[in-house]
């Protein structure tokens, strides 16, 4: 058993993309709880896929492709915004629009521009090809939305869960949302690494939504979270060595089993935990 552990650990890009899982297991753990309790778990997807023509761009210029990503990522929020602020369409159906449009576009300049961006590595990530510097663009992200969580977080908080009275009372809300939509779109270009934008979304809501079966306090379902995502993704490694699947589709795999096991067997909210399902059995049985 020992060596089953330890034997994929010999290989140095086997314990980067481990220590790389664990820093987005907690990132995305701490910004997509703020996603799920808003209701707004589809802007991850937007976001991720709002950032190709970013890279595009900027691998074409020659400039840093995150760079690129982040501007793409926070101009596809802020057209979300501006389109529900002057009409009455619906969030959803903004967002929709956005994120055909933003990878529509992202594929063309690919085209046009004779791009020579990895689709697939784009599309689905390579956590095992990870490097030093990325490890350390990650941990820098990671410090940031932390520190920023820790100094915000009753502002925060309220916002999330009452925006208008946020509002009301005075707070920047503007700036507020300004600030979670930076941290999610920093997540979203840091997770791409390891998952890919088809994946992104599931290690950016999978693990706190387990959590949010699991536990009641937000900072409680950030911690759980953070934890179930680590655990899911050196799982997900551990499989993918072993078995040489896909290591990002190995680890959502892992977040979706955890999911299925909390919302089946959770003490309060797993559907074959509550009183009622033994109710029904019984009536069916008599």
């Amino acid at each position: 058993m020992l060596d089953f552990l330890l034997e994929p650990l010999s290989f140095g890009f086997i314990r980067n993309s481990m220590i790389m899982i664990i820093l987005l297991g907690v990132l995305c753990s701490v910004t997509g709880s703020f996603l799920i309790v808003q209701r707004m778990g589809f802007l991850g997807e937007v976001i991720a896929h709002a950032v190709l023509p970013g890279l595009a761009i900027a691998f074409y210029i020659g400039i840093d492709i995150f760079l690129g990503a982040f501007i793409s990522g926070m101009l596809s929020s802020l057209i979300i915004a501006w389109i529900q602020s002057q009409s009455r369409v619906k969030v959803d159906v903004a967002m929709s629009l956005v994120f055909s449009g933003f990878f529509a576009l992202g594929i063309l300049l690919i085209t046009l521009l004779q791009s020579r961006i990895d689709l697939h590595s784009f599309l689905f990530g390579d956590i095992l090809g990870v490097t030093g510097n990325d490890l350390w663009r990650t941990f820098f992200i990671t410090i940031s939305v932390l520190i920023f969580v820790k100094l915000f977080y009753p502002h925060l908080l309220f916002y999330t869960f009452n925006p208008l009275g946020a509002q009301a009372i005075g707070l920047p809300v503007q700036l507020i949302n300004l600030g979670l939509v930076s941290a999610i779109t920093l997540t979203i270009i840091a997770s791409m690494q390891a998952v890919g934008v088809v994946l992104v979304v599931s290690l950016l809501v999978g693990p706190s939504i387990t959590a949010y079966l699991l536990v009641k306090e937000l900072h409680h379902m950030m911690m759980l979270g953070g934890i179930l995502g680590g655990i899911s993704g050196v799982v997900g490694i551990y499989i993918s060595y072993y078995f040489n699947a896909p290591s990002g589709a190995a680890i959502v795999l892992v977040v979706t089993v955890m999911f299925l096991l909390a919302f089946l067997f959770s003490p309060k909210e797993g559907i074959l935990t509550r009183p009622q399902f033994f109710t029904k059995q019984n009536k069916l049985i008599k």
